[in-house]
């Protein structure tokens, strides 16, 4: 056997599994902050559901699950939930602002089809390539 000692090897950074915009970051800590309850972040994941077969989801969390992807991203803890993170990689969530309506959106590599009313979306894995 060898008793070489083994050096650790150093790895680099892996990249964020989604990021926010200034917008979408300022309008978390806002709704955060005049929440009744503490939360120390916000939960995304992705659930089968509508027209195209996948749906986002966004809760605020009270604690992190053991599983949980977590990114620190302009001041907000984003908790990405373990059987998402191949369909998010690469997301971008903004909020945006128009006259009829204020929402989260997703800009998502991975996505490959969205349904007429924007409710729903069909999102592949992302690969290793």
């Amino acid at each position: 056997m060898n008793d070489a000692p083994l050096t650790p090897r150093v790895r680099r950074p892996r990249p964020k599994v989604v990021t926010l915009t200034e917008a979408a970051a300022a309008r978390v800590k806002e709704i955060m902050a005049k929440a009744d309850k503490p939360y120390i972040g916000l939960r995304v994941g992705v659930k089968n559901g509508g027209c195209a077969g996948q749906e986002y989801t966004l809760e605020y969390a009270e604690a992190a699950n053991p599983l949980d992807e977590v990114v620190e991203d302009k001041g907000v803890t984003v908790l990405v939930e373990p059987k998402a993170v191949l369909f998010l990689i690469g997301t971008v969530i903004d909020y945006d602002v128009s006259r009829l309506s204020a929402k989260f959106t997703f800009q998502n590599p991975n996505e490959t089809d969205a349904c007429g009313c924007g409710e729903s979306v069909t999102i592949e894995p992302a690969t290793l390539d």
